[in-house]
C-alpha cells in the first residue's frame, strides 16, 4: 500500500496483522502506527500510560507485530519516517483532516498544542526541563544550535538568554560556514541542540565535536531512542504537532522559555543586573 506516494511497510504490517492480535494488541498497534513520533519519543511505560494498561502489554504488543522489542521497532519506525514526512506531505495530511474549514485548521492547532503542553507538564516532562537548566547552569556560555526552521527558534533562545545574564551564542550555519562557528567553542561551554527528524550531516558534527570537548549537550527533539538522543546529556522532548501532520512549534519554543526562566531564577541577581544594564543602555539611545 502507498501513503502519498511512499510505501508505507510499517502501516501495511500492522494492517496485515491486525486481525491476528489480542484486542489489547491491536490498540497498541492502532496507536503506534497513527501516533509514530509520539510512538519514537515515548517508552513502553509512557505509551502503556497513554492506553490506559500496562507496559508489558505494550512490550507483547510489539513483539506480536515481529519485532524483537520497543528498540527494534523504534528502528523502522525512524526509518519510515524519514520518507513520509517531508513538509508538502504533511501538509496534504493535514489538509485533507481539516478540508477547506478555517474554524477546523484554528482548532487543530489548538488541540495538537493542547496535547504538546500536556506532554510537558507530566512529572516526566517537567524533570527533563529542570535537567536541562542544571545542565546549562554551570557553563560560561551557551552555544545555540538550529538550522532550517529552527533557526529562528535559536535565534530567538540566544537573544533571550543574552538579556537574563547568560552569554550565549549562535551555531546556525550550514556547510563549511558552521567549521568555522564550532571553532569558536571552548572547555567551558555547553550546547543546546535544535534537532528533529533523521540527523543530518550538521547536527551530527556539532554532537561530535562537543564530545570531543566533554561539553553538556541538551537535546530539544521529539524522539528520545535516537543515536543523536544516545550521545545528549540530557533530551528535552518537545514535540513538534501530531503525527504525519504540519510541524507546529509552540511546545518547542514553550519548552526554551521554561528553560530561558529557570536559568534565570537560578542567577537573579546575575539576571536583574543585565536587564538593569539594558534599561541604562535604552536611556542612552532613546529619548
Amino acid at each position: 500500500m502507498e501513503a502519498d506516494g511512499v510505501a508505507d511497510k510499517f502501516g501495511d504490517r500492522v494492517r496485515r496483522l491486525t486481525a491476528t492480535l489480542s484486542p489489547a494488541a491491536a490498540r497498541v498497534a492502532s496507536y503506534l502506527d497513527q501516533n509514530r513520533p509520539q510512538a519514537l519519543a515515548s517508552s513502553a511505560a509512557q505509551i502503556a500510560t497513554q492506553l490506559g494498561m500496562s507496559d508489558a502489554t505494550v512490550i507483547r504488543a510489539v513483539q506480536a507485530l515481529g519485532f524483537d522489542g520497543l528498540p527494534d521497532l523504534k528502528q523502522a519506525l525512524a526509518a519510515g519516517l524519514g520518507e513520509r514526512m517531508s513538509p508538502a506531505t504533511n501538509m496534504r495530511r493535514t489538509l485533507s483532516e481539516v478540508g477547506e474549514n478555517a474554524n477546523e485548521a484554528v482548532q487543530a492547532v489548538l488541540d495538537a498544542h493542547a496535547e504538546g503542553m500536556e506532554a510537558l507538564r507530566t512529572e516526566a516532562g517537567q524533570a527533563a526541563i529542570l535537567a536541562a537548566i542544571s545542565a546549562l547552569h554551570q557553563a560560561s556560555r551557551i552555544g545555540v544550535f538550529g538550522i532550517g526552521p529552527s533557526a529562528h527558534l535559536a535565534c530567538y533562545l540566544a537573544f533571550q538568554l543574552n538579556r537574563s545574564g547568560r552569554r550565549s551564542f549562535l551555531l546556525d550555519s550550514t556547510g563549511w560556514g558552521l567549521a568555522d562557528q564550532l571553532l569558536g567553542l571552548r572547555a567551558d561551554d555547553a550546547v543546546l541542540l535544535l534537532a528533529y527528524g533523521q540527523p543530518y550531516r550538521e547536527v551530527q558534527a556539532v554532537m561530535a565535536e562537543a564530545r570531543r570537548l566533554s561539553l553538556p549537550v541538551v537535546l530539544v527533539t521529539d524522539t528520545e531512542d535516537s543515536d543523536l538522543a544516545r550521545q545528549a546529556t540530557v533530551v528535552l522532548l518537545a514535540r513538534r504537532g501530531r503525527a504525519n501532520q504540519v510541524a507546529l512549534h509552540a511546545t518547542t519554543l514553550i519548552a526554551l522559555e521554561a528553560v530561558i526562566l529557570g536559568l534565570a531564577a537560578s542567577d537573579g541577581d546575575n539576571a536583574l543586573q543585565q536587564l538593569a544594564d539594558l534599561d541604562r543602555l535604552r536611556k542612552l539611545i532613546g529619548p
